[in-house]
């Protein structure tokens, strides 16, 4: 059935503790939806498919050391994922040495891939499921296409009308209670587009992320424009002591573009909140420095706090 695996999906064993994100099983399904949509593979050969993981899990996953070879071989306990050698069925274990040495494939199981074929429909759902329940919605779209997901699966993802069982609902109202308390300006760069009455290219980011308990709070939001939310939640931007903007050593940008947008902003305090209105909480900054932000901070420049660019504590 296909609430079945529906299930399965939705729970999958990935160790946890204090909010620290092992997104490695999510990643690895959805490159194998991904291949299974596009070419209908069966076999994936450890060998042949490890560099690919490997950047996923780079761009996507925690700022941490990982190894591709952990999900390959852990997935199968989740009843979703074999892995055979060329000696027969079964994983020769979870290190990269194991997999390479005893020409390890990885597959979804026959009978998932059944289901798969039977309902078209369900890789979509799946594929939505894992999206939402481990990654913020302003990468959604990036990783439909770094796994080859088609762009009517990816708005599947979205739009699905059955709606998978959830424990949590997004709060509606986020939104407007964090432009709102930043007076509708990003807080990193003070853009403040408007088309009539209604502002345009601007969003409510979540510091914490939703699909890692992040609360639907003003003190664990950002209003952003589109394009410092989608680099605040790829790792490349962060909040320091102070409320200052931090700035990823590893963003590399040498046009005035890159120079003014991004990397000039190191150091520079937040734009608002508006006085009365709950600053980012220390909990959820601390957080997305520790799973999100990636690599060390670049030093900023000197700078004198000006009324538009305040100290929000």
């Amino acid at each position: 059935m296909e609430q079945d695996w529906l299930g399965r999906v939705a729970g999958l064993r990935q160790w946890s503790r204090g909010g620290v994100r092992a997104p490695h099983k999510p990643l690895l399904l959805l490159y194998a939806l991904g291949r299974f949509q596009a070419e209908g593979v069966d076999e994936l050969p450890y060998g042949a498919v490890e560099g690919d993981l490997k950047r996923l899990l780079v761009e996507y996953g925690p700022p941490r050391a990982t190894t591709p070879a952990y999900p390959f071989h852990h997935l199968v306990s989740d009843g979703v994922w074999e892995v055979r050698t060329e000696r027969g069925g079964g994983s020769p274990g979870p290190r990269v040495r194991e997999l390479r040495a005893g020409g390890a494939s990885g597959r979804l199981v026959p009978e998932l891939q059944a289901a798969l074929r039977r309902e078209p429909s369900l890789l979509g759902r799946m594929a939505r499921l894992l999206l939402e329940s481990h990654f913020p919605v302003s990468l959604h779209q990036d990783l439909c296409d770094a796994v080859g997901l088609e762009t009517d699966i990816a708005e599947t993802c979205v739009l699905a009308a059955a709606e998978p069982p959830r424990q949590r609902q997004r709060g509606r109202l986020m939104r407007e209670m964090v432009l709102t308390a930043y007076e509708y300006r990003c807080a990193f760069c003070g853009y403040d587009g408007m088309i009539g009455a209604a502002p345009v290219g601007l969003e409510a980011a979540h510091v914490r992320w939703w699909a890692y308990g992040g609360p639907d709070d003003v003190d664990n939001g950002l209003c952003l424009c589109s394009l410092h939310h989608k680099l605040f939640d790829k790792g490349v931007l962060g909040i320091g002591d102070g409320h200052r903007i931090l700035v990823s050593q590893s963003f590399v940008g040498r046009g005035p573009a890159a120079l003014g947008q991004v990397i000039a902003l190191a150091g520079r305090p937040l734009i608002g909140p508006q006085r009365g209105a709950d600053p980012v909480a220390a909990v959820h900054r601390s957080w997305h420095t520790s799973q999100v932000f990636h690599g060390s901070p670049r030093q900023g420049r000197p700078r004198q706090d000006s009324p538009q660019h305040r100290n929000c504590g």
